[in-house]
């Protein structure tokens, strides 16, 4: 048999087992991921019971681009706008625990004898559940509309987003073994924040003003052929630039979800994420070898254990930490605890970089199938844990528990905190990339380059630096005035709580005067760049050039349009639809 027919014979024993245990698992009424793995397990190397895959390579390859379309899915389900409006009770929630679960399973992995980052990305996978089976869960159970499911819901979408970081930490750590691996990390995350924040913008202003300018040129055909070489073009250049390939595909889903089309987007490529997801899932299954999880069965006892207890405690404490009523929490806490298909993502990529021990990935693999059978009974046992808490507790601890919220204000105050917190952090992490942006492309290219050109020569070289920072400062000013500008309805804001109480001036005063530091900093650079005064007659200049920068209408009209057109092709998807 050629090459290409044995790949194609591969092919066809990975979905024929796929689709025949799956009917199996679905007459067992058991999530479709699990007889995925089995099927794997079935046709993989270490059972030689059925007809096993000749070409692991092939296998791997595809395998990939199934992880790539599942990143891309999440990013198509992903809307910036819906995770700002979901207000700050399920944010805290979810960074808690994922903190709280790292933190055990840094402590199992030490206690282990493992090393730092091996036991950190062991957290990482424990913090992870599953979407896929929550989801289900709640449709089997018809329990979508309570109001902590919709808590759980807001939790996971912050677990795939981390899900995606910690891929990217780990391709960091793998190449930093030979480097000050702390250093490279903070660069790394630094790098990754600057990164997804100017993609994220350039798409924004890109991609939905295309498909709407071409929308009546673009059929379905096209615009599955259009999506799917953005997704594969964004790869590449994650690629390039030193991130994963899950990345690429999340950042271009993300984007995508913002226009009109994102549904129809997504209709589209579904079959296809189906497919090569199945072809992912059956891989991992391939991994499982019996003989190292009898090796290494206390671990996997260990992990389960853990998930089931453990990340219910955390979770539901972390709940309750951030708002929720005592009820929710432990009903949220309880659906979280399994460990979900991230996980699988998390530790291919942790082995295949050599950053984790080969045998930690079929591990987590038992571990996550066990937690996944027990995720219909946990959620059920989360109401008798929650009526007999109950009844231990006495009128006056459970009245101070519901009357309890992080910001410990009134509902007034915490929805204008809210408020604030959403535009004012994104104004300031989105205006900053793109003062850096700038900034670099104009120091370090543009200015060197127009430099060199003839004429240059005849101008003083004073004159040339006063001419290239003020370029510079005006090139920049939209963004600079954008991390400062209040809007009017902030202001009224700040006005409502400073009469509801006097101690939140305190920290609108250090909110405003940490946005002006940016602004500073920025402005500071740039004239360092370029004069030699001493740094005291360079900060009075820089004083003096932002207080015109904040009193210029041109400034505010330029940055008005600006915004007015991001949040024209931000709020796309909802305006058209």
């Amino acid at each position: 048999m050629s090459e290409n027919l044995q790949a194609v014979a591969d092919l066809a024993l990975i979905l024929v087992s796929a689709g025949i245990v799956t009917v199996i698992f679905k007459l067992l009424k058991q999530p479709l991921v699990l007889g995925y793995l089995v099927a794997g397990f079935l046709v993989g190397p270490h059972l030689n019971i059925f007809p096993t895959v000749t070409s692991p390579e092939n296998v791997e390859a595809w395998s990939e681009i199934g992880i790539i379309f599942m990143m891309f899915s999440v990013g198509l389900e992903f809307s910036f706008t819906k995770l700002m409006s979901m207000g700050s009770k399920a944010l805290i929630a979810a960074f808690l625990g994922i903190i709280g679960m790292i933190g055990v399973g840094a402590l199992l992995g030490f206690v282990m004898g493992w090393g730092v980052m091996e036991s950190i990305f062991l957290g990482g996978m424990l913090s992870m559940s599953s979407t896929a089976i929550i989801v289900k869960a709640f449709d089997d159970m018809k329990l979508k509309g309570e109001s902590f499911a919709t808590l759980t819901t807001v939790v996971l979408i912050i677990q795939d987003i981390v899900a995606v970081v910690m891929m990217v930490l780990i391709s960091t750590v793998a190449a930093s073994k030979n480097s000050a691996p702390g250093k490279e990390m903070i660069l790394s995350i630094v790098k990754l924040v600057f990164f997804l924040i100017l993609w994220f913008v350039v798409g924004i202003y890109v991609i939905p003003t295309l498909l709407r300018k071409f929308r009546d040129y673009i059929n379905d055909e096209n615009l599955l052929i259009i999506s799917i070489g953005l997704c594969f073009a964004m790869v590449i250049i994650a690629n390039s630039v030193g991130f994963s390939s899950a990345l690429g595909a999340f950042v271009i889903g993300s984007i995508l979800a913002t226009t009109s089309e994102s549904q129809r987007i997504e209709h589209l490529t579904d079959s296809i994420k189906n497919l090569f997801s199945a072809i992912f899932f059956v891989s991992v299954g391939m991994m499982i070898d019996p003989m190292v999880l009898a090796q290494y069965w206390k671990l996997i006892l260990a992990l389960v254990v853990i998930t089931l207890v453990v990340k219910a405690f955390v979770c539901s404490a972390s709940a309750l930490v951030a708002g929720a009523n005592l009820e929710d929490s432990i009903k949220s806490g309880f659906t979280l605890s399994q460990i979900g298909e991230f996980a699988f993502i998390i530790a291919s990529v942790a082995v295949a970089q050599h950053v984790m021990q080969p045998h930690i990935y079929p591990v987590v693999i038992a571990a996550s199938v066990i937690t996944t059978f027990t995720t219909p009974y946990w959620i059920k046992l989360a109401g008798p844990v929650y009526n007999g808490l109950e009844k231990r507790l006495s009128p006056k601890t459970k009245s101070a528990m519901d009357a309890y919220a992080l910001f410990g204000s009134s509902d007034e105050g915490k929805k204008n905190w809210s408020s604030i917190i959403k535009s004012s952090i994104a104004n300031v992490l989105v205006f900053s990339v793109l003062s850096f942006a700038v900034l670099v492309v104009l120091i370090e290219y543009v200015i060197p380059l127009i430099q060199k050109l003839p004429f240059v020569e005849m101008i003083p070289q004073w004159g040339f630096n006063t001419l290239a920072a003020v370029g510079c400062l005006l090139a920049a000013s939209p963004f600079l005035f954008g991390i400062v500008r209040n809007s009017p309805k902030t202001h009224e804001l700040y006005q409502s709580l400073v009469k509801e109480s006097n101690a939140n001036m305190l920290a609108i005063i250090v909110w405003t005067s940490f946005r002006f530091l940016i602004v500073f900093y920025f402005v500071f650079s740039i004239l360092v760049s370029y004069f030699k005064f001493t740094k005291w007659v360079i900060v009075l200049i820089a004083v003096a050039v932002i207080f015109f920068l904040v009193l210029s209408r041109r400034n505010l009209a330029r940055f008005s349009n600006m915004e007015r057109k991001f949040k024209t092709n931000l709020n796309g998807e909802e305006g058209e639809n």
